[in-house]
């Protein structure tokens, strides 16, 4: 897996900042924007993040690029509906040479396993290229690649729902592999906003497990992670 941020809104503490203070004062924009200095931005949003102010936090934007992700996690992804996708095609990308495939640990760590996983995905291999050279549209062939099969998505959110998404895939009971992807986008973001990404991670870093009964118990060592990073 590869997650690169590819582009956000420039300065998007400041743009946040700017949209904060806007909605307590009679000045103009511009007049705003002269007044506010670093360490301004950062008090200010210090203040509303901790008043849950969030709505200000949508004008920031980020966009990543991620490749080697499987269709199981692309599919748990677009559950996150504020916020726009684009993803490799499989009709109009076919698989000319064997399609490339996620492994999880649980089965490329057991050789009995992992046989049966890679028997599997040559099978259907042979089955989607006899298909396709047999003249069946790739966008037909599709239809027997498995969720393992491995993707490319460009990914855009904003920033309050990207605290959402922190708070729901960090967590140590999300999939593996939406939990790998959404922690190194986390340390992605971090270094370019810092105060508003300072306390982002799941949702037991600021109280009790949302978890309930289906707690992890791991909570320290979880905390400790994130504080750390």
């Amino acid at each position: 897996m590869k997650v690169a941020l590819l582009q956000h809104t420039p300065e998007p503490e400041l743009t946040i900042a700017l949209a904060a203070r806007l909605c307590y004062s009679s000045a103009d924009i511009e007049a705003l924007k002269e007044k506010l200095s670093g360490a301004d931005v950062k008090k200010f949003l210090d203040k509303i993040m901790s008043l849950g102010h969030q709505s200000v936090l949508e004008h920031a934007s980020f966009t990543f690029g991620v490749d080697g992700i499987s269709r199981v996690t692309s599919h748990q992804l677009v559950r996150h509906r504020v916020a726009s996708f684009s993803q490799q095609s499989q009709r109009y990308v076919s698989h000319k040479e064997r399609f490339a495939v996620v492994t999880p640990d649980s089965i490329a760590g057991n050789p009995e396993h992992l046989r049966l996983f890679e028997a599997q995905v040559a099978a259907v291999h042979a089955a989607y290229a006899a298909l396709v050279e047999a003249g069946v549209p790739a966008e037909d062939a599709r239809y027997l690649l498995p969720n393992a099969t491995e993707t490319k998505i460009i990914i855009t959110m904003n920033a309050r729902e990207l605290l959402h998404f922190f708070a729901v895939r960090c967590c140590e009971r999300a999939q593996w592999e939406i939990r790998a992807m959404a922690i190194e986008m986390l340390r992605l973001v971090k270094p370019v906003a810092p105060t508003v990404f300072e306390k982002a991670g799941p949702g037991c870093l600021g109280g009790p497990c949302p978890e309930g009964a289906m707690c992890c118990g791991k909570m320290v060592q979880v905390r400790d992670f994130f504080r750390e990073m």
